[in-house]
């Protein structure tokens, strides 16, 4: 981690032409209202050098994406919500905000597009991520055996306690569901979002090490993010983002 920001060299770098971060609560600052628009970035920001189109949406907690393949001018707003963001475009940062949820980027080096995807428990569980990957495959032709997946910081299972109606949909959407639960009585279980995007993402037929996983959670390190279950509000959020910086 450098300067509250935390990368994965073995998932993407420079030299594949990507840049990738998963925010802290020291930097960037996320705002703790949902916003729909593509700003500017500047040197300042993690995506420093040449100015970049910075997209950033209403996050809904669905599955559904916004693909951009087309040029993206900075004043633009994006009315809707989604939940997951591609592009194939150079220099446009793709953005997801967290503050417990799951941050997950995804690169493909061969097709050369992106993704950012925000998970809580209701859009893992429904598949955004294997929905999100199903569409890189559709559109762009991306092959599952070159995707590069980076899981960020979230709740942990340590912390993360979720209850029966939780746990039915999890049961009805997930048959690997015992993998990802550890029962704590009382129709209670301690949820781990993480190896349940982590086994998705496996079974779409990304290679298990091709995967990786930032185990850190939000809620047990106060210093370094933001938790809403922790907190109890929503005090502010982690940006973590990812572009292409050459065609």
């Amino acid at each position: 981690m450098a300067h509250g920001l935390i990368t994965l060299p073995a998932f993407a770098d420079r030299k594949d032409g990507v840049r990738h971060f998963f925010g802290t609560r020291h930097r960037p600052a996320g705002p703790t209202s949902d916003t729909a628009s593509v700003t500017q970035g500047t040197p300042g920001d993690p995506a420093a050098g040449a100015p970049v189109a910075v997209v950033s949406v209403k996050q809904v907690h669905g599955t559904d994406a916004l693909v951009l393949d087309r040029p993206v001018k900075v004043g633009e707003t994006l009315a809707g919500g989604w939940d997951a963001l591609i592009t194939n475009r150079p220099r446009v940062l793709l953005t997801v905000r967290t503050a417990d949820c799951v941050p997950v980027l995804v690169h493909d080096p061969m097709s050369k597009v992106v993704a950012a995807v925000h998970a809580g428990w209701r859009g893992a569980i429904a598949g955004v991520l294997p929905k999100t990957l199903s569409i890189l495959r559709r559109r762009f032709g991306s092959n599952p055996l070159r995707m590069q997946i980076g899981i960020g910081p979230s709740v942990g299972p340590c912390c993360y306690e979720v209850d029966e109606p939780v746990l039915e949909r999890l049961r009805a959407g997930f048959p690997d569901w015992r993998n990802v639960v550890r029962e704590v009585g009382g129709r209670k279980a301690m949820l781990d979002l993480q190896e349940l995007l982590w086994r998705q993402a496996a079974s779409a037929g990304v290679p298990e090490e091709q995967i990786r996983t930032v185990r850190v959670c939000t809620v047990c390190h106060p210093a370094l993010f933001y938790s809403y279950r922790r907190e109890g509000t929503v005090r502010g959020t982690m940006v973590s983002g990812i572009m292409r910086i050459r065609r």
